[in-house]
């Protein structure tokens, strides 16, 4: 199976990403676990499940506020209540959301408000607004008897909808377990995304060299993303020197310096597709304690993608990785997250997830169609430097295939290594070039 990465623009010379069929094929999963499972309708307030059921999107300054909504109820079409002018944008943009309901209303985009994460005065009544549209729809479509399954909730709404007569139950698995397999579409979307971070590696391996801040590498980084059509770089982990043990996940403003270790993790989105995607450099110089770190971290990472495949489980992965107190942790809770494995799809760490922590008593099965992200991390002998890499794979119908593609079998020394030839001062290859004309082998 090759995974195809196209053009972003529209073309009629060539199939590409086809994004109405992202539309239909993404509801249509929503709907398929809606009817397995047990529920009347699922709410959501979560961003990354809104686009999954509306294929809406307002901007990622609303990521974190909770004030749209949206509703599918069984048998019904997608209803999303949205943020002021949003939902009239969606009336003339969004064909798809174009549908009557029973009482002749217009469109499945509606105006509605949530309380801005406590934001409102709690007696304004807005969680019971809420509620109320909420439960008008469940009586609309015969479902007020059924359980209500919500991904997330803030406890004035939750209380709202109760004081309604509605059942809550969680809803945050329905929609994940429609969102584990991806869609061809969206799995283009994915690699695209990759190519992206790519591109971005590529500059920020140009540019790393002593004197460089970490700040400064994100900066790089996000403006080759963004002036690459990204809709959001998420987080730019930036880590270097003795930071990189223990790993902070945070970047600084710290110097770096010859000798170095610099691990870097891209997170971005591509129309809503995101990245998970770490690679590790030495700066000037490489250390034997960082070359023996970084050919260990990469043996754990090349052993866990030979056994992806259709069949395999979670379990079966996380057993050739290392437990938390061969590499200097108490328990697999303190080292969560450094050998791990997470989905990848609308949002990062969905299904499945790898990790000593869940999932060998709680193995999930690898399919065909999942994509997800493997990470592995190595503490140097040096007792302060350290190795990381992650590489995100799409599973297929006799294996995986690895979309992350910048180099990352060994470890690459990034910036400017000075030689001095003659007396006077030359790069490396200047050097090498002028020494292989002098013993007669020509320049290489």
């Amino acid at each position: 199976m090759a995974i195809r990465t196209f053009g972003p623009n529209a073309v009629d010379w060539e199939e590409r990403v086809d994004l109405d069929r992202l539309r239909k094929e993404r509801l249509a999963r929503l709907r398929a676990a809606l009817e397995r499972s047990e529920l009347g309708a699922v709410l959501s307030f979560d961003f990354s499940n809104i686009r999954y059921m509306t294929s809406t999107h307002i901007g990622t300054w609303a990521m974190d506020k909770l004030i749209r909504f949206a509703l599918l109820v069984r048998g019904g079409e997608p209803v999303i209540w949205d943020f002021g002018s949003a939902a009239r944008h969606h009336q003339l943009y969004n064909p798809w959301l174009d549908h009557e309901t029973k009482d002749g209303a217009p469109s499945g985009a509606r105006a509605g408000i949530s309380t801005l994460r406590g934001a409102f005065h709690p007696d304004a009544g807005i969680a019971e607004d809420v509620a109320r549209k909420v439960a008008e729809e469940l009586r609309e479509h015969g479902m007020a008897g059924e359980p209500l399954g919500v991904d997330l909730v803030e406890m004035p709404i939750l209380a709202a909808l109760h004081a309604q007569g509605i059942e809550v139950v969680d809803g945050q698995q329905l929609f994940l377990q429609a969102r584990r397999i991806k869609t061809p579409d969206e799995i283009s979307l994915l690699s695209q995304a990759c190519a992206m971070v790519d591109a971005a590696y590529e500059e920020l391996y140009g540019y790393l060299r002593p004197g460089v801040r970490e700040n400064e590498c994100v900066g790089v980084v996000s403006k080759v993303l963004y002036d690459l059509g990204s809709e959001y770089v998420e987080g730019v982990n930036a880590i270097s020197g003795e930071r990189c043990s223990p790993h902070p996940h945070v970047y600084s403003d710290r110097l770096i310096r010859p000798g170095d270790p610099a691990f870097f993790d891209i997170l971005h989105s591509h129309l809503g597709y995101r990245t998970c995607y770490y690679r590790t450099f030495a700066v000037g110089s490489a250390s034997t304690a960082q070359r023996d770190a970084y050919t260990r971290c990469r043996a754990y990472m090349d052993e866990a993608i030979d056994l992806v495949k259709p069949g395999a489980t979670t379990a079966d992965i996380v057993r050739v990785w290392p437990r938390a107190e061969e590499f200097g942790f108490p328990d697999e809770t303190a080292a969560f997250a450094l050998q791990y494995g997470h989905g990848v799809g609308l949002s990062i760490w969905e299904k499945p997830i790898f990790s000593r922590l869940v999932s060998l008593e709680h193995p999930e099965v690898l399919e065909e169609g999942m994509v997800f992200a493997l990470e592995t991390y190595w503490p140097a002998a040096d007792g302060w430097s350290a190795a990381r890499i992650e590489e995100e794979v799409v599973v297929t119908a006799d294996g995986c295939e690895v979309i992350t593609k910048f180099p990352a079998e060994e470890l690459l020394v990034a910036g400017r290594k000075y030689w001095t030839v003659g007396g006077e001062l030359n790069t490396r290859r200047e050097a090498q070039s002028h020494l292989n004309t002098r013993d007669g082998r020509g320049a290489s």
